[in-house]
C-alpha cells in the first residue's frame, strides 16, 4: 500500500479552518511525513491528481459551483471530512436563509446582477454523505489531529457528542453560570473545544452548534433569570450556527 493521500478543499468560507490545520506548525510536519499531501491550495499551488484518501473540506455550499464541486469533491474521496460550522451547519453565512437574496445583494452591491449565488448557505451534508464532521468556528487543532491520527491508523475518531458542560467538569472549573450569574451556551453546546470560554471566565457562545438534542426549550428561561433580553437570546442563538440551532427549536 503506497502513501495515503491527503487533500483540503475550500467551499464558501473565510479560511480560519484551513488556517487551523497551518498553524498545527511542528504536527504538521510530522504528518507531512505520513501523508502525501496532494491538494492544500492554502499551502502549496502543487496538485495532484486523485482519487484521495482523506478529504477535509471546509465551507459551506452557497452557490451553483460550489453544490456542483461537492459532488466532485466526493467521488474522488475515501473518506470527506468535514471541518468548522460552514461546512457542518451552513456557517454565519447562513443568515441569508432567512431573508431574501435579492433584497440583500441590492443593497450591498453596486451592480447586483452580477452576483451569482444560491438562496440559501447549506451543509455539505445537504449534499453529499459525510464521513466525519468537525465542529467549530473555527476547528479545534487536537481534535484535527487526533482525528488525522485515527484515519491514518485505520481507526474511527473519537469524537465527543456530550456538551460542553462536560469538558467544564474534566478541567475541574466552576459553572460560570451558577458562580458568577454569566450567561453560557455550554449546556446546549456540542463538545470538543475543551471549554475555552470558561476556562476564562466566560460564558460559551456556541461556535461549536448544538449537542444531540439539546433542550433549549428548557435551557432559555436560565437565560433570562440571568438578564438577557428576548433580543439577546435571539441574537446569541443566531451567529455561527444559525441554521442548527434554529432547527432545535430553541423558541
Amino acid at each position: 500500500m503506497g502513501t495515503p493521500t491527503l487533500a483540503v478543499w475550500k467551499l464558501a468560507s473565510c479560511d480560519g479552518c484551513q488556517l487551523t490545520l497551518l498553524d498545527c506548525e511542528d504536527e504538521l510536519l510530522a504528518l507531512a511525513g505520513q501523508v502525501k499531501i496532494a491538494h492544500f491550495l492554502e499551502a502549496s499551488s502543487e496538485v495532484l491528481p486523485g482519487p484521495y484518501d482523506i478529504s477535509l473540506v471546509e465551507g459551506s455550499i452557497t452557490t451553483a459551483d460550489d453544490a456542483r464541486r461537492i459532488h466532485e469533491i466526493r467521488a474522488r474521496s475515501r473518506l470527506l471530512v468535514v471541518i468548522g460550522a460552514c461546512a457542518t451547519a451552513g456557517g454565519i453565512q447562513a443568515l441569508r436563509n432567512f431573508g431574501d437574496v435579492a433584497e440583500f445583494a441590492s443593497v450591498v452591491y453596486a451592480s447586483p446582477q452580477y452576483i451569482d449565488t444560491l438562496a440559501t448557505s447549506t451543509p455539505v451534508s445537504a449534499h453529499v454523505p459525510v464521513d466525519f464532521e468537525l465542529r467549530g468556528c473555527p476547528i479545534d487543532r487536537r481534535q484535527l489531529l487526533n482525528t488525522l491520527c485515527a484515519l491514518l491508523a485505520g481507526r474511527k475518531p473519537d469524537l465527543p457528542d456530550t456538551s460542553v458542560c462536560t469538558e467544564c467538569k474534566r478541567r475541574g472549573l466552576t459553572c460560570v453560570m451558577v458562580a458568577d450569574g454569566t450567561p453560557c451556551l455550554g449546556p446546549v453546546t456540542h463538545a470538543g473545544c475543551g471549554a475555552l470560554c470558561p476556562a476564562y471566565r466566560r460564558g460559551c457562545f456556541g461556535c461549536f452548534g448544538p449537542m444531540t438534542e439539546p433542550n433549549t426549550k428548557a435551557f432559555i428561561p436560565l437565560l433570562r433569570v440571568r438578564g438577557m433580553s428576548e433580543g439577546e437570546i435571539d441574537r446569541v442563538f443566531a451567529t455561527f450556527n444559525v441554521v442548527a440551532f434554529a432547527d432545535g427549536d430553541q423558541a
